[in-house]
């Protein structure tokens, strides 16, 4: 059976839009994606969960170093709250991960992987000026502290990230999400929300790392649409995960999606066709890395594979 999964009349990126025109998918299989991903994986000795703590604990010492607490001293402490408040550093290591994929260093890629993001704390006042100041302060980081790169790439990092999160990007995706609530979205629309609020982001720390470790523009297109796939395979399984778990195993309410006006993909497509479109999605993430170098496509890899089979 094939789904029109276009979304060309609300994406400029055509490369995007072709991946996902006209895919076979698979009627009434229920996939098991670890089966799927890992047996006979040329990815399969490797060492994941080690170079996850390596990179993060790495990252983490930069940004704390990034911002230091000084005057106005509530203000700082607002930004260190949320730039320090854990996490896996899933997209910084996106950004290392990738600048490697093309024989780069990870010194290049870091100040760059450790640009800062915000989250509301200390009032909603000091949030919003936390927020202003993080955004001119990732450009400053970056430009400050990247050694032994050439201007040209770092005007192309600017460009990247100046789009992400602009009107074309991070600021389209949640205005259109706005105006959604309460109303009947279609697959297109649902699928250009999280397109730009959740994959772009990922899309910016791929792409730069990219940049930074020389990468040419062929290698930009495949992390790309990589970038894009893992963040709509992000939400996909999400979506089944808060129809499909109970709220003990989430550590989060099970079942709100259902009972809010939130488009999901299991509302727009049901629960099974939303498993076949996740492991469609998986496909794709294999294809887009198939031409690099296996070792060192390994940690893109299996950071795919951990969104795919996570329970929470």
């Amino acid at each position: 059976m094939k789904r029109d999964r276009s979304i060309q009349n609300l994406s400029s990126d055509s490369c995007f839009t072709i991946h996902l025109n006209n895919t076979q998918f698979n009627n009434g299989t229920t996939y098991q994606f670890k089966s799927f991903i890992m047996q006979g994986s040329p990815f399969q000795g490797f060492e994941f969960e080690a170079y996850m703590a390596m990179k993060a604990k790495k990252i983490n010492k930069m940004l704390d170093e990034a911002i230091p607490l000084r005057h106005p001293l509530k203000l700082n402490e607002a930004m260190r709250y949320s730039l320090l408040a854990g996490g896996k550093r899933v997209r910084p290591i996106l950004c290392i991960a990738s600048c490697e994929l093309v024989g780069g260093d990870e010194s290049l890629a870091m100040p760059i992987a450790c640009k800062p993001t915000n989250h509301k704390v200390f009032g909603e006042s000091t949030a919003v000026l936390a927020g202003d100041a993080f955004l001119s302060f990732a450009f400053e980081h970056i430009a400050c502290n990247t050694n032994n790169v050439s201007p040209d790439r770092l005007v192309r990092i600017f460009a990247e990230l100046s789009s992400v999160i602009g009107s074309k990007g991070l600021v389209a995706g949640q205005f259109v999400d706005i105006e959604s609530e309460g109303k009947a979205v279609s697959l297109k629309e649902l699928e250009y929300i999280h397109v730009h609020k959740t994959a772009k982001l990922l899309e910016a720390c791929v792409v730069c790392g990219i940049i930074i470790g020389g990468g040419n523009d062929n290698d930009i297109e495949k992390v790309r649409i990589y970038a894009r796939f893992i963040g709509l395979l992000f939400q996909v399984v999400d979506d089944i995960l808060d129809v499909t778990k109970s709220s003990v195993e989430l550590g989060k309410t099970a079942g709100k999606d259902l009972v809010s006006t939130k488009a999901t993909y299991p509302k727009v497509m049901g629960i099974d066709e939303a498993k076949n479109f996740a492991y469609h999605l998986m496909n794709q993430v294999v294809q887009q890395l198939a031409c690099f170098d296996t070792a060192k496509a390994a940690p893109l890899y299996h950071l795919a594979y951990c969104i795919a089979n996570r329970q929470n």
